[in-house]
């Protein structure tokens, strides 16, 4: 089982279930309500979070996209698409164990600024991954 929360402690989740689709995100949306060039995600089933302390806000950061950040502290913790119901994702660095799921590839990379150059041989997809 993953756990995690924010950083003030306010806010904290339990995962159960196998993580997936875990990725670097470059895309603009994710720079701007992080703050940060990019992004690490990664996927779990819908039913397999529960939060066991706090209650994250909510913010509806495009037509298809929710995200769930602490109202105390502002860490970001998921991203939630109309279009895919049954999953949610969750940022990496909010894990207590953020070694536990490593990126395997990179999404929305035409989005990708510049001068982000990760040393990485991992895949890349200018929008989404492809389908598997």
């Amino acid at each position: 089982m993953l756990r995690g929360g924010c950083f003030c402690g306010d806010i904290r989740y339990e995962l159960v279930g196998e993580p997936f689709n875990a990725t670097f995100c470059h895309c603009s949306i994710c720079r701007r309500t992080s703050g940060a060039p990019v992004v690490a995600w990664f996927s779990v089933k819908r039913a397999g979070l529960r939060w066991i302390a706090g209650t994250p806000t909510t913010f509806a950061s495009s037509a298809v996209g929710l995200r769930r950040f602490c109202p105390r502290c502002g860490t970001h913790l998921t991203f939630e698409h109309r279009d895919l119901p049954d999953e949610v994702d969750i940022t990496t660095g909010s894990l207590d164990d953020p070694e536990a799921v490593p990126p395997v590839d990179h999404t929305r990379t035409s989005s990708r600024l510049g001068w982000v150059r990760l040393c990485d041989e991992l895949p890349a997809f200018a929008e989404a991954r492809e389908e598997q």
